[in-house]
């Protein structure tokens, strides 16, 4: 296996796959090298393989890079750490690699806001986007009772996946209103694609629920507490109580920046998206970025910011330019999408003294409300200090308390002795 390429792209989701494929059709004499983590291609979006999705785009992408010579895939590929300027340490079930690039391009996606409330910890709660990649992947569901709640267009698909797999969706809970909502609506007369796809999941979701205005208040366990048996949702002044056997809650998506902060990759202080040029690079040479990383919005974002971070990074800037006026459109769709779904303040009031933020350590909301900085609250709580290294309550604490991580440890992945260089 090559271990040094011209363009290397981490992430093999849309925006990942997108970058590669414009930047090895640009120069066939480049080599491009694309490094995910999945066993197969496609992220979250693109699930269980580009090769097997009804998207023709996420098809027409894994055909061609598929055939081109230029192009090496490494699956369950973990990044680890940066031993030095141009090259990543990489580490798969069976080997570690130091992989040398020109140029990187970080197409890391985005993960799920998973905010606490009472009972959040119970077996049988998950987040919305992790019970749909579940589902996904062979998880029974058939003849389950399930809550879809959170915020965002996401609920939807979530819930069309699992009424799919067999499952009996009883509600969809979304904290948005009907004011917003229509708002959004309306904005999407400016994306007819996105109308059609909005009519398709509403005719797959006939006769289940849709609350509007509405959140998930708790969670309810069984009498030994080993399940969730309930979600009691507040909507309007009243609260009721619904029957589950899975309560999958999400409020919308947050950016993976590990990688680009280890690299030094300046970020946004309000949202924590990785900022980039119009060329898609960061302000570290040869860095380019793109897709959900960059800030939230969807697929068709993604693809013309992987187009233009391909052809960036390829020196072909003057065709890199003819995307532009696509990808401002899609900004705007992505604007109108932060702007309808924004977090109403009673989500971030749900957490009491004796709910836990921080799962890997059990810590309290009472333990770190009284801290001011992500910094103090690791020192004196360990909170994000363990397993999942802060990606889980990083997001919590952002919404609740407005902390942003200053710096992040490395390995960025549990990682084997072997795999480390010494």
């Amino acid at each position: 296996m090559k271990t040094a390429y011209d363009i290397l792209v981490i992430g093999a989701g849309p925006a990942g796959l997108a970058a590669a494929h414009a930047a090895a059709h640009a120069d066939p004499l480049l080599s491009v090298g694309i490094v995910d983590d999945n066993p197969a291609s496609g992220g979250q979006i693109w699930r269980g393989g580009a090769q097997h999705q009804q998207d023709e785009r996420a098809r027409l992408l894994w055909r061609e890079l598929h055939a081109a010579p230029n192009v090496t895939l490494i699956q369950q590929a973990r990044v680890l750490y940066a031993p030095e300027a141009g090259a990543l340490q990489v580490q798969t079930p069976a080997a570690a690699m130091k992989l040398r690039y020109e140029r990187l391009i970080l197409a890391t996606g985005a993960r799920e806001l998973l905010l606490p409330f009472p009972g959040w910890t119970l077996p049988g709660v998950t987040g919305a986007g992790g019970l749909q990649a579940l589902a996904k992947g062979g998880f029974p569901l058939a003849d389950k009772r399930i809550v879809v709640a959170g915020s965002g267009p996401l609920l939807l698909a979530v819930a069309a996946t699992l009424v799919d797999k067999g499952a009996q969706v009883q509600a969809i809970v979304e904290q948005a209103g009907n004011a917003s909502l229509a708002r959004f609506a309306l904005g999407l007369l400016a994306t007819p694609a996105k109308i059609a796809q909005a009519l398709q999941l509403k005719a797959r979701l006939r006769g289940i629920p849709y609350l509007r205005g509405s959140h998930v208040a708790s969670a309810i366990g069984n009498s030994n507490g080993s399940a969730v048996r309930a979600a009691i949702v507040r909507t309007g002044s009243r609260e009721v109580e619904i029957p589950c056997d899975y309560l999958a809650c999400g409020y919308g998506l947050v950016p993976n920046p590990e990688l680009a902060l280890a690299l030094g990759c300046a970020t946004s202080a309000v949202s924590g998206s990785i900022e980039a040029d119009a060329w898609q690079q960061t302000n570290v040479a040869n860095v380019y970025v793109a897709g959900e990383g960059t800030g939230v919005g969807g697929v068709d974002k993604a693809l013309v910011e992987g187009r233009i971070a391909g052809l960036a990074a390829a020196g072909k800037f003057d065709e890199a330019q003819t995307h532009f006026a696509e990808r401002t459109h899609w900004r705007a769709f992505a604007t109108r999408l932060a702007r309808a779904f924004a977090l109403k303040p009673a989500i971030l009031k749900l957490a009491d003294d004796n709910t836990i933020v921080c799962r890997c350590e059990d810590v309290t909301h009472g333990d770190l409300r009284c801290h001011t900085t992500w910094r103090s609250a690791k020192l004196q709580t360990r909170c994000g200090m363990g397993p999942c290294q802060g990606r889980i309550c990083g997001g919590a604490t952002g919404a609740l308390y407005g902390w942003r991580p200053g710096a992040v440890r490395v390995p960025l992945s549990p990682a084997r002795v072997d795999s480390i260089i010494f």
